[in-house]
């Protein structure tokens, strides 16, 4: 295991996801206190995560043509642009332009999500050591990845959280500045310790070859595509909308349950590889399987008006420790899958149907809030998860590394 550089690679990652968090707070809480309308606000994510979606998609095809480590640094770039950007919003242009002008700025830090998150997990399938025989490269692989994606989400948490302190403590603008400033120290040292060359293909890659993947490859991506939209269907905008207006709480308390929930997310994503003694087919099957049923539970109690605050409250934690196993399991799935030579390929394909389903998520989860409540954004979430289910039951089951 090439420790230095998965360290480096690790903490690039790990400082995007920071300010990641922080914006989605930021831009959240900022616009709704502004009076910005559930719809409106899933609007201001929808470039974000529709950018991110090409950018996997071309981002792989570039990154396996120009190497990883200028993918990755060209996304922390990108990112603190973004940030300054939309320091720049002001209180009194009209509602029209101000979304389009934050929906632009967001698109550019969704480009940047999609290169920096790309670049980091594809690094490590080339950073683990491929000889120790196929159970112990599959066993060590599945808990690198996992360490990778756990960490990043736990720290996306704590985001949230800054997000939301930032800005009660020091405003819109100056918490941009202060997180920009910060983002950029972490790219100079990266641009300097990180010499290494990654993922550049053997081959010219042709653009053609970013549709052509394999059958188990296609399923696995579409299954991610309905695993994770059925998240941001009620993560996005309806839980924190629900939680300021239903429940009255302040932007510091929105932000700090939001953070617990992606941090203690991320902690069982991290630990998923201790927990199972396998991480194949047959272990994604059975927990998505368990994750609609959490759903589709926890739904119905919201319907029936429930304990509607312990049931959410609650309820969403345990559909947190399910889907972070999900989750894992997955993105281990997807790096066993794919050879060295066609890992950025690959993974931004499967990873352009992630950000396919948070893009359709964001948007259902504005329009479902302001329809029917948190209960249909829940009720769209189990249909999602269920459409995962029999997607995951067609994927082979041979591979149960």
């Amino acid at each position: 295991m090439d420790i230095r550089n998965y360290t480096i690679v690790t903490a690039s990652y790990w400082g995007f996801t920071l300010t990641d968090g922080a914006l989605r707070m930021l831009v959240l809480l900022h616009f709704h206190a502004l009076g910005y309308s559930p719809v409106q606000l899933a609007f201001l994510f929808l470039l974000y995560e529709f950018c991110g979606l090409v950018t996997n998609l071309l981002g792989g095809w570039i990154g396996s043509r120009v190497g990883l480590k200028v993918t990755l640094f060209a996304g922390l770039g990108a990112q603190i642009v973004a940030l300054v950007a939309l320091s720049l919003v002001q209180q009194h242009w009209v509602v029209l332009f101000s979304v389009g002008y934050v929906m632009a700025a967001q698109a550019l830090s969704g480009v940047a999500k999609d290169l920096t998150k790309m670049s980091a997990k594809s690094a490590v399938k080339l950073l683990v050591p491929e000889g120790e025989g196929e159970a112990t490269a599959g066993r060590a692989l599945f808990k690198w990845v996992a360490v990778l994606t756990g960490s990043k989400n736990a720290l996306k948490g704590v985001g949230f959280l800054a997000g939301g302190v930032l800005l009660e403590w020091l405003g819109f603008v100056m918490a941009l500045w202060v997180m920009a400033g910060g983002l950029l120290l972490l790219l100079v040292g990266g641009m300097v310790s990180l010499r290494q060359d990654l993922g550049r293909s053997k081959e010219k890659v042709k653009f053609t070859q970013l549709f052509s993947k394999s059958r188990e490859i296609n399923l696995l991506s579409l299954a991610r595509f309905f695993l994770f939209g059925s998240r941001d269907i009620w993560f996005v905008v309806g839980l924190p909308v629900f939680l300021k207006e239903r429940l009255g709480w302040s932007f510091a308390a929105v932000g700090g349950f939001m953070a617990a929930w992606v941090i203690g997310y991320g902690l069982i994503q991290a630990a998923t590889p201790g927990l199972l003694k396998r991480g194949g087919e047959r272990a994604a099957l059975g927990w998505v399987g368990m994750l609609a049923l959490v759903t589709g539970a926890l739904a119905l109690a919201v319907q029936l008006d429930f304990q509607v605050v312990v049931m959410v409250l609650v309820g969403l934690a345990v559909f947190g420790v399910v889907f972070a196993v999900n989750s894992a399991v997955h993105s281990h799935l997807i790096l066993a899958y794919t050879d060295s030579d066609k890992v950025a390929l690959n993974v931004g394909f499967y990873y352009m149907a992630n950000a396919g389903g948070r893009l359709v998520g964001t948007l259902l989860s504005g329009l479902l809030y302001l329809w029917a409540g948190l209960s249909g954004c829940l009720w769209a979430s189990a249909g999602f998860v269920c459409a995962a289910v029999v997607l995951t039951a067609r994927l082979p089951r041979e591979r149960e590394g």
